[in-house]
């Protein structure tokens, strides 16, 4: 197992080694894009195999629907891709240049991570957009997709390599372990430091703390999306309303979902039925405290300690009165994790005030945290959302996917 894993290693950086142009990478991209439509009814065969299989494991509802793929997500594939293909080569790029007195010409310029290796459960199309935006931004990746999509994800990266080996490259670049065994993630974590650059999870808090724990190689990657929206007393509350809705319920499986909701304890009876009634008649749970169980109409579960610390990724949210905007940024800064908190208001000081001190690597105004998404950044797509404090933070596209040197030129310039 171990050897098979070290010539995968060896062949990504074997492949890197390999010099290519944007012209060469973008038909790279449209000749997937061609291979993808061509063999749809083949992605889905592969898929419903892997919905079975997920099924009979009694795996949660929320990951079928993360490992579901159909015609509109193959859709949004493509999308991505293309959107992808629109985007500049980030490689090779100088960021800055100056000129010292001691005679040094410095450049700052953009070079690839490396090889990167990307942990990964239940959505197949994490295959495609990784696969995508590490080719564009020169990387060589080395993918290793949950048991539960192995067939799809299959199905995927063979399809990257048709189109690399189609364009005389390394299929190298995109690498997929067809394997099932757990010890291969165990591997790659504590053995692999000398072929991948980089590792990032996208998964579950298992997946992730695990990583993050045990892995030698720098990772990149965030532990779970415990994302917040407050209601200010200010608000706009049918703007509240609507926003609450797409917040929590346009996709509760995703990372970027609304999971508890901080209303302000100024807002009216009348004007807290407004906002919660539609997600209430949708058939999401609320999980609230006395103050707002005494405020809502419909049924409302008491909470308990655990509640603000749990990413539902299901049509359930939690939600706490508090009585100002300083409070809501003190419960978000002790609770959350650093994805995506939001906060509804009129008041642009009050806004200000919570984008600057929510310690959130996406702070928004308005704005539903749905929009958590490296494709609604205008990325393309992303490897993931990182939460770390060092950069990258946020959704890690492809300009988050390469790092810098420095490039120095002189007429023989000597140090005294």
């Amino acid at each position: 197992m171990k050897k098979t894993l070290f010539n995968i290693g060896q062949k990504s950086k074997l492949a890197l080694q390999e010099n290519i142009s944007e012209k060469i990478k973008n038909k790279v991209l449209k000749d997937y894009c061609y291979l993808i439509k061509k063999n749809k009814s083949k992605i889905l065969k592969s898929n419903d195999k892997d919905l079975n299989f997920a099924k009979s494991k009694k795996i949660k509802d929320n990951l079928i629907e993360r490992l579901k793929i159909n015609e509109k997500k193959i859709n949004e594939i493509l999308i991505s891709i293309n959107n992808i293909i629109k985007l500049k080569d980030p490689c090779n790029k100088i960021l800055e240049s100056w000129k010292r007195p001691n005679g040094l010409n410095i450049s700052k310029v953009t070079i690839p991570l490396g090889v990167i290796g990307v942990i990964y459960e239940s959505r197949p199309n994490v295959t495609s957009d990784v696969s995508a935006l590490c080719f564009k931004s020169g990387n060589a990746v080395i993918l290793r997709g949950g048991s539960e999509a192995i067939n799809t994800n299959k199905v995927f990266s063979d399809l990257f390599r048709l189109a690399l080996q189609r364009n005389n490259i390394n299929k190298d670049y995109i690498q997929f372990i067809n394997s099932k065994k757990r010890n291969f993630v165990d591997l790659m974590l504590s053995e692999m430091q000398n072929y991948i650059d980089v590792i990032i999870p996208r998964g579950g808090k298992g997946l992730v703390e695990k990583v993050q724990k045990f892995s030698k190689v720098p990772t990149i990657g965030h532990l779970e999306g415990i994302c917040h929206t407050y209601i200010d007393s200010e608000a706009d509350m049918n703007m509240a309303a609507k926003i609450i809705f797409n917040s929590k319920m346009r996709n509760t499986a995703i990372c970027g979902a609304t999971e508890t909701i901080l209303v302000n304890d100024k807002i009216s009876q009348k004007n807290i039925n407004l906002i919660f009634e539609k997600i209430y008649k949708k058939n999401c749970k609320l999980i609230g405290d006395l103050k707002f169980k005494k405020k809502f109409k419909g049924n409302v579960q008491i909470a308990k300690d655990k509640d603000w610390t749990t990413e539902y990724l299901a049509p359930i949210v939690s939600v706490k009165t508090v009585k100002n905007l300083d409070e809501a940024i003190r419960h978000i800064n002790k609770f959350g994790t650093m994805h995506t908190d939001a906060i509804i208001t009129k008041n642009k000081i009050k806004a200000q005030r919570f984008l600057n001190n929510v310690k959130s690597s996406i702070a928004m105004h308005n704005t539903s945290t749905q929009f958590a998404d490296g494709g609604e950044f205008g990325y393309g797509g992303e490897v993931g959302i990182s939460t770390n404090k060092l950069p990258p933070r946020g959704p890690v596209g492809l300009n988050q996917l390469v790092s810098y040197k420095y490039q120095i030129k002189s007429n023989g310039s000597i140090r005294d």
